[in-house]
């Protein structure tokens, strides 16, 4: 197995794959120090299509599992498949459910899919127009991939002029904010619906909640995410089937019969408004930090899960949920999401990795000349939780992130409780 990316993300995915009966050798390119503990380091970039086929087929590697949406988004499943080679994760058309805001938006328009009203722009001065015209607070989003930060929120005219300045004229997102979507702000609480899809079927892992603002109570900047909650108690089954039935079952269905068929992630970020649920957007991978949340509530032999997916046939295996919760708490380095250090030294993990049911996922993170773990990133550590309740994984998360520390530690002390309000 090959997991490509170097975050937390992919020290979950590659700590749920260590645990199958099935493998034998794990890699990760280009991984962190919290891989290696897991399997053999490569060098590489993800992105490197053509370099990362040609080691995959060197090291006979039997599935790749691809953890951030660059590589997706450029192709690499097209070019695994050009040379025989199983990789995880949806082909290039089908990635521009999250390679492109507008493709995605105009495709649920089409399919009925409720969402958010919304605009598509390619010339600053007509987007100027709107946001003057329509007065009303709106969400400004840059077409293409801009590392998670492309969502700007507008309350008034003005910061909505100065959103549009910073995509289009600015190019703060280069060649991503070229064309940007801007979109009613809707109100309700936001949800991470998760699916594995098969190419005909979706199937819905548990629901989480992220939280992206960096301050507590949702307040300051947005940021990769500061930590996240599974299940989220305002996503019930019955909202559950109404989801299958109005996003995801239609989404894919389309997309196959647009044949750009989906075989991956397929993540839907909603939010539950007054009206129901309405679709924000749509990743194509796991989140980050949601991964961290999901995959400890997952039950059994998670090779048999991507195979089914990869192979057509999720209705053959049994998608058994571990009853309870889960909690991730994200320790940010200081000045994140803005300027930050690196080089920090970090103390305590293995104390806190110690209590039972704690998993500690290792996201910005380096070893210095001496050996030693310091910081290489703003989003360092995800210390991670499983409980009985949200409350109780909560509890332990924090516990035991309060025997980590590095100069400057910074993390949101409400995760897990309630935060109802706008898009952030």
């Amino acid at each position: 197995m090959l997991v490509l990316g170097s975050g937390a993300r992919e020290h979950a995915l590659a700590w749920k794959i260590a645990s199958s009966r099935r493998l034998s050798r794990l890699y990760s390119l280009p991984g962190n120090p919290g891989l290696s503990e897991l399997g053999e380091l490569l060098p590489g970039d993800p992105e490197d299509i053509e370099a990362v086929a040609a080691t995959a087929a060197r090291l006979g590697i039997d599935l790749t599992v691809v953890g951030p949406e660059g590589p997706l988004v450029k192709g690499i499943a097209d070019g695994f498949r050009r040379r025989g080679l199983r990789l995880f994760g949806p082909t290039a058309a089908a990635a521009r459910l999250e390679g492109s805001k507008i493709f995605s938006r105009r495709l649920l328009a089409r399919l009925g899919v409720p969402g958010p009203a919304y605009a598509v722009f390619d010339d600053p001065a007509a987007a100027f127009v709107y946001v003057e015209r329509h007065g009303r607070p709106v969400a400004v989003k840059a077409d293409g991939l801009a590392a998670g930060k492309g969502v700007l929120i507008a309350r008034e005219v003005e910061a909505a002029r100065a959103a549009v300045t910073c995509c289009m004229v600015d190019q703060v997102h280069g060649a991503a904010g070229s064309r940007v979507v801007i979109e009613e702000l809707l109100s309700g609480e936001e949800v991470s619906a998760l699916a594995l899809v098969d190419g005909r079927r979706a199937w819905q892992l548990p629901s989480a909640r992220d939280y992206k603002r960096v301050g507590d109570g949702d307040q300051g900047p947005n940021t990769g995410g500061m930590g996240a909650c599974s299940p989220w108690p305002a996503y019930t089954p019955e909202l559950a089937v109404q989801v299958q039935t109005a996003v995801f079952d239609p989404v894919v269905r389309a997309m196959d019969q647009e044949g750009a068929t989906f075989q991956g992630v397929l993540y839907a970020g909603l939010m539950l408004t007054p009206d129901g649920p309405k679709v924000l957007e749509f990743n194509v991978r796991l989140g980050d930090p949601e991964a961290q949340v999901i995959l400890p509530r997952l039950e059994g032999d998670f090779l048999d899960l991507l195979e089914a997916a990869l192979d057509g046939r999720l209705d053959q295996v049994n998608l058994a949920v571990r009853p309870g919760a889960c909690v991730s708490v994200v320790l940010a380095s200081p000045g994140y999401p803005g300027a930050y250090p690196r080089g920090l030294p970090i103390t305590g993990v293995d104390r806190a990795a110690a209590l039972p049911g704690v998993m500690i996922f290792q996201g910005g993170t380096a070893r210095d000349p001496d050996g030693r773990l310091v910081t290489a990133g703003g989003r360092v550590l995800a210390v991670t939780a499983l409980g009985d309740t949200l409350d109780g994984a909560a509890a332990l998360a924090y516990e035991a992130a309060a025997h980590i520390a590095f100069p400057g530690m910074q993390f949101r002390r409400d995760i897990a409780g309630p935060v109802a309000g706008e898009r952030s």
